[in-house]
C-alpha cells in the first residue's frame, strides 16, 4: 500500500501556513475541515472576474457556467453517478429539508419512513415532522451500550408499508461505519429507498455511491475541503418519481428540481477545487489513471490508510483508562476518526482544557442530541470529540495524547 505524503497534502492548505493558526493542532475536523488552496484559488478567480448571471451570452457569463458545470461533472464522475443526479444546495440540512417536503407531496397517510437514533439532526428530524401529514415514523435503534445499529433489527421494521430508510454512513458521534450495500439491498428487496447521511463519511474519501445502490446521498463539501455547500446525490429514478420542489420550469432538469431557491454560483463553481486536490493527490502517489473513479477510490484508500494507522494509538489510549466512556467500536478498521468520549467534567469543560494545550477539539451533543440519549448520556453534559482526517500528523496525535493526560485528570 502506498503511504500518505502528508508533507504533500498539508503543502495544499493555506491554513498551515497561517501564522495566527500556528501550534495549533486541529482535531475538530467533523465540525468543517480546513478548505484546500484549489478551492479558494478558484473562489477568489469566480469573485474576481466572473460573478455574474451564469450561462448568458457574454464571456464571463460563459466562463461563470463553464465552471459550475465542471464541479457537477467532476465530482459527480468521482462519485460514479450521472452528471445530472449530482445537485448541490445551501447545506446538508437544507437538502433534507426538501427531500421531505418531496416525499410530504409523494407518499400517502399510512406511508412509514424508518428513521436511526444514531444520526445528526439533520437526516433525522425533517422525516420525524413528516408525522404531522399522517406519514408513521418507525425508528430504527441503536444498541444503548455499543451505539450500534443491527440489521436484524431494521429487518423487523420492514414491510409492505415502509417507503424510505433514513441512516448515516457514519454518525458524528458513534463512528462506526454503517455496511450502506447491505442496508440498501434489505430495504429495495421490501420495495423502500434510502437516503443516506454522508457527512461524517466522505471527508475520509469520496465513498463509490453508484457501487452502494443507495438512492440519496447527502455530504457536505465544507467538511470535504472545500465551501459551505452541501451536495446531494438523487438517482434519476427516484428523482424524477418524486414531486419537483423547483419553479416549475426547472422540473425537467434532475439537478435543479430539488432546488427552489437559486444556487451559490460562486461556491458550486469552487467546488471543482475540491476534484483538482484530489487529483492532486492522485498524480502525487500513483501512475495517471483516466478514471475519474478509479482515481477516487485510490485516493479514498490512501487517506483511510493513513487515518487508521493515527487513530489505532488513540484507541489504544482510550481503551487503557478506566475514567472515560468512549463511544462506538474500539478497533480503526471499523470506523471512522471521529471519536467520542463521554467523561466525568461536560465534553465542552474538557475541550476548554484542551484549549490551552494548543489542542482544537470539540465538546457538545453536536446535534446528535438522540444519539446521546440513547446512550444514556445527557445532551447538556455531551461528549469530547475528537476527530481527525488525513492531514493530521503523527506529531500532533502524540501532542493529543499528552494533553489528554492533563484534561481527563482536571
Amino acid at each position: 500500500m502506498t503511504r500518505l505524503d502528508v508533507d504533500f497534502a498539508r503543502a495544499q492548505f493555506p491554513a498551515f501556513a497561517e501564522p495566527s493558526l500556528a501550534g495549533q493542532a486541529f482535531f475538530e475536523n467533523a465540525g468543517g475541515s480546513y478548505t484546500c488552496a484549489p478551492v479558494i484559488d478558484r473562489l477568489t478567480r469566480f469573485y474576481l472576474t466572473r460573478k455574474v448571471q451564469p450561462y448568458g451570452v457574454y464571456p464571463a457569463s460563459q466562463a461563470a457556467g463553464a465552471e459550475m458545470d465542471e464541479a457537477r461533472e467532476r465530482l459527480a464522475a468521482m462519485l460514479g453517478v450521472e452528471t445530472d443526479e449530482l445537485g448541490f444546495g445551501p447545506s446538508t440540512t437544507a437538502n433534507t429539508y426538501v427531500l421531505a417536503q418531496a416525499f410530504r407531496d409523494g407518499l400517502a397517510p399510512g406511508d412509514a419512513i424508518i428513521v436511526t437514533d444514531q444520526d445528526h439532526e439533520a437526516n433525522s428530524g425533517p422525516w420525524r415532522r413528516l408525522a404531522e401529514a399522517g406519514i408513521e415514523i418507525r425508528e430504527w435503534r441503536i444498541d444503548p451500550d455499543s451505539g450500534m445499529l443491527d440489521p436484524a433489527d431494521l429487518a423487523r421494521l420492514l414491510d409492505d408499508r415502509a417507503r424510505l430508510v433514513c441512516f448515516p454512513h457514519v454518525s458524528n458521534i458513534v463512528g462506526a461505519v454503517n455496511p450502506v450495500a447491505e442496508v440498501t439491498a434489505m430495504a429495495h428487496a421490501a420495495g423502500a429507498v434510502v437516503c443516506v447521511d454522508g457527512v461524517s463519511y466522505a471527508p475520509h474519501g469520496f465513498p463509490d455511491v453508484g457501487a452502494t445502490g443507495a438512492d440519496i446521498y447527502l455530504f457536505s463539501a465544507y467538511k470535504t475541503f472545500g465551501p459551505h455547500q452541501g451536495l446531494m446525490v438523487m438517482r434519476r429514478a427516484l428523482g424524477e418519481r418524486l414531486p419537483g420542489q423547483a419553479h416549475f420550469f426547472n422540473n425537467d432538469v434532475l439537478y435543479k428540481r430539488f432546488t427552489p431557491a437559486g444556487p451559490d454560483h460562486a461556491q458550486i463553481a469552487a467546488c471543482a477545487g475540491m476534484a483538482d486536490y484530489f487529483d492532486a493527490l492522485h498524480d502525487h502517489h500513483f501512475a495517471p489513471e483516466p478514471d475519474p473513479a478509479a482515481r477516487a477510490r485510490a485516493v479514498h484508500d490512501l487517506m483511510q490508510d493513513h487515518e487508521a494507522r493515527l487513530l489505532a494509538p488513540l484507541l489504544e489510549y482510550l481503551r487503557a483508562r478506566n475514567d472515560v466512556r468512549l463511544i462506538g467500536p474500539d478497533r480503526a478498521e471499523v470506523r471512522a476518526p471521529t471519536v467520542a468520549v463521554a467523561c466525568a467534567r461536560p465534553g465542552r469543560a474538557v475541550a476548554g482544557t484542551l484549549a490551552g494545550d494548543g489542542i482544537a477539539a470539540g465538546g457538545g451533543d453536536f446535534y446528535a442530541r438522540r444519539a446521546c440519549a440513547a446512550l444514556g448520556i445527557d445532551p447538556a453534559h455531551g461528549v469530547l470529540r475528537m476527530s481527525l482526517v488525513h492531514y493530521t500528523t503523527e506529531a500532533e496525535l502524540d501532542r493529543l495524547l499528552s494533553a489528554l493526560d492533563r484534561a481527563l485528570s482536571d
